[in-house]
């Protein structure tokens, strides 16, 4: 068991320079690694120092996903400088600094390390609704249309699956959607399209997760194929500057289209992938939004375990 005082993992110099240089999850993250304390840890400490924050919320503010902004989180960031035996206003400062372009309507997008983050929670919420791994379905085709309102937000998506079945009795699939920072997944809706209707559904407030059971009507052989429809209407958070799906295992074609909103359109947008959490994103494309539809794709002949998807940015 690692020390608080133990500093392997970030040399002091790294650390300085982190918390002179920034941004605010840099240094914060360094600092955490630094001290050798796992998130529980630190979250224990700022209880005893009458600051309530979840590991989630921690998690999100070291990796950029989040930023703390409430003042119960601006107090814990001053507990954190006390308890990382940080300089005083050291991550106040990087907070202050990042508040300039924030304030330009740029809030930062979801990072593939927050897709990851976020998956013990959304583990629990397949658990509840006894989805694991694959559910017993490949993918053979998928494609997604995504929405982007007039305000510039993620106003909704449709997505169309095609499956063959790898096992005998499969009668559902469990969607998973993952809203932009500071959505609102309680007011989010889903809409069984074609050939399934809604089951349960189960959200998580912190991480944005929204996972919905789609229910077949029929169960599935092995070898059997199947196609399904569903839309989830989001809008419940505020600009938007990305959209990507992650995938667990190999599969079959993907397509993914970004529709834009004719009073707002961006001024540049390109594709990306990324192949694990650690590994720069990679694949970059520029698009061209089409003009009488406003629209920009993306096509993937086959499925890798990674990260696709499509970033765009507003003038």
């Amino acid at each position: 068991m690692r020390h608080a005082t133990e500093h392997a993992d970030v040399p002091a110099a790294e650390l300085d320079l982190a918390l002179r240089g920034g941004p605010f999850h840099v240094a914060l993250r360094a600092a955490i690694a630094a001290r050798g304390l796992p998130l529980q840890r630190v979250q224990h400490h700022l209880s005893r120092h009458g600051v309530k924050v979840g590991v989630t919320s921690l998690s999100y503010w070291q990796q950029g996903a989040r930023r703390p902004q409430r003042p119960e989180s601006l107090r814990a960031v001053r507990a954190l400088e006390e308890i990382l035996q940080l300089p005083d206003e050291s991550l106040i400062r990087l907070l202050a600094e990042a508040d300039e372009p924030a304030s330009t309507g740029r809030p930062a997008a979801r990072s593939y390390r927050s897709l990851v983050d976020a998956s013990d929670i959304l583990n629990r919420l397949q658990a509840e609704l006894g989805w694991s791994l694959d559910g017993g379905l490949h993918t053979l085709g998928h494609q997604e249309r995504v929405r982007i309102g007039a305000r510039r937000e993620l106003a909704g998506l449709e997505s169309h699956h095609i499956v063959r079945a790898h096992r005998d009795g499969v009668d559902r699939f469990v969607a998973v959607h993952h809203g932009d920072p500071g959505c609102s997944p309680r007011d989010m809706t889903v809409h069984a399209l074609e050939n399934c209707r809604t089951g349960r559904i189960r959200r998580d407030q912190d991480t944005g997760v929204l996972v919905a059971e789609l229910l077949f009507g029929t169960r599935l052989r092995s070898g059997d194929t199947f196609l399904f429809r569903y839309g989830i209407e989001d809008g419940t958070a505020g600009v938007s500057r990305e959209y990507g799906h992650r995938f667990g295992f190999p599969g079959g074609q993907y397509a993914l289209q970004v529709r834009f909103d004719g009073a707002a359109l961006p001024a540049r947008c390109h594709r990306f992938t990324q192949h694990s959490p650690a590994a720069p994103r990679s694949g970059r494309h520029d698009l061209a939004v089409s003009g009488p539809h406003h629209s920009v794709h993306v096509v993937e002949p086959r499925i890798r375990p990674g990260l696709v998807g499509i970033a765009w940015d507003w003038d």
